[in-house]
């Protein structure tokens, strides 16, 4: 199969997946996966297992400083746990973007709160996210205990460019 009809399937798979999402906007599950601070594996109720990226934030990379406990904040506060979804978007990569949900406390926003993901400044819309950033910033809290965090863009950047 030529590359061309790979990302013609692929664009039109994404596509497929956002509009039958746009109707169904909260998805329920259990979480069974937590790839990183940011990311997480939800087995939907129809079993269907879901790639979740965190609307609003992004965390630290796995090689990057606080990459680890920014992973282990995330599935402390819903490894195993049923969650609800609340549909933001479908990325390039296929993922759902949402906000998650664990007896209602906004999980994306927690992550903030802890210190162990941005804002990502180029998605976010919620005023509370940056206000609790700014907190968690003036209180040193997690990452922000370090003299000059970078930026999970930033870092990709970096290495994408072949720098570290």
């Amino acid at each position: 199969m030529s590359r061309f009809l790979k990302r013609s399937f692929l664009a039109v798979f994404i596509v497929l997946i956002f509009i039958s999402l746009s109707f169904a906007e909260m998805i329920k599950g259990k979480v069974v996966g937590v790839s990183d601070g940011d990311t997480i594996t939800l087995l939907a109720e129809d079993n269907k297992p879901l790639k979740i990226r965190l609307a609003q934030i992004d965390a630290p990379e796995k090689k990057q400083d606080f990459g680890q406990k920014s992973k282990q904040s995330l599935s402390d506060l819903i490894y195993l746990k049923d969650v609800t979804v609340k549909v933001w978007d479908v990325d390039r990569y296929g993922r759902i973007v949402g906000q998650i949900f664990y007896n209602n406390l906004d999980v994306n926003l927690e992550q903030v709160k802890r210190g162990m993901a941005w804002v990502y400044f180029r998605y976010a819309k919620d005023p509370e996210y940056f206000k609790a950033m700014e907190i968690a910033k003036s209180k040193k809290i997690g990452l922000w205990s370090m003299p000059n965090p970078i930026p999970p863009w930033e870092f990709r950047k970096l290495n994408r460019n072949g720098n570290n």
